[in-house]
């Protein structure tokens, strides 16, 4: 009799760990989705940012063509090429602003120093946005690769999640 109440306690506690911790895994799901949903939210900021800065008449007509291409790319751009667009658009801009004389020069002109900052706030979160993601598509791996789970399928038919691998640090010449 004993043995019977030792073996309904063990597969009690069994049955706890693996609901907390297929709990847990729905939960780092949404936050998943959550900071999913913030990185492309920053990107499309990003991005809208640089449009209205290419189209203010700050920059040159040539620079200006160059922003506006690589920002109206990464606006439309489907999820197959959100990454690579969104490359592309901190390379456009790191061709921009170089290093801080270059926004210094160009902060001068009236509205400017508005833009640019607006810009370089943009860059940052569209970073902080990036590594958070990363982050949370890591943590959710490793819980997803564990033995118990994998045997058991807590994490149900959820794709296993893909870190985003994109360039976005922000330009030299928007850095403060």
């Amino acid at each position: 009799m004993s043995w019977l109440i030792l073996a309904f306690v063990v597969l009690a506690v069994a049955g706890v760990y693996l609901s907390w911790t297929a709990g847990r895994i729905d939960r780092l799901h949404t936050r998943l989705d959550a900071a999913r949903a913030a990185l492309e939210a920053q990107l499309f900021r990003r991005a809208a940012v640089a449009l209205e800065l290419a189209t203010s008449g700050i920059l040159d007509p040539a620079t200006s063509l160059l922003v506006v291409d690589a920002a109206q790319r990464s606006r439309s751009a489907e999820d197959e090429e959100r990454e690579i667009a969104g490359s592309d658009l901190s390379k456009a801009l790191a061709v921009v602003f170089p290093d801080v004389e270059t926004s210094q020069e160009l902060a001068r002109q009236p509205g400017a120093a508005e833009l640019l900052a607006e810009l370089g706030g943009a860059c940052r979160r569209v970073e902080m946005a990036r590594r958070f993601y990363n982050d949370t598509v890591a943590s959710t791996r490793a819980l997803r690769t564990r033995r118990l789970v994998r045997w058991f399928r807590l994490a149900g038919r959820a794709r296993m999640p893909t870190t985003v691998e994109m360039d976005v640090v922000p330009p030299a010449g928007l850095v403060p």
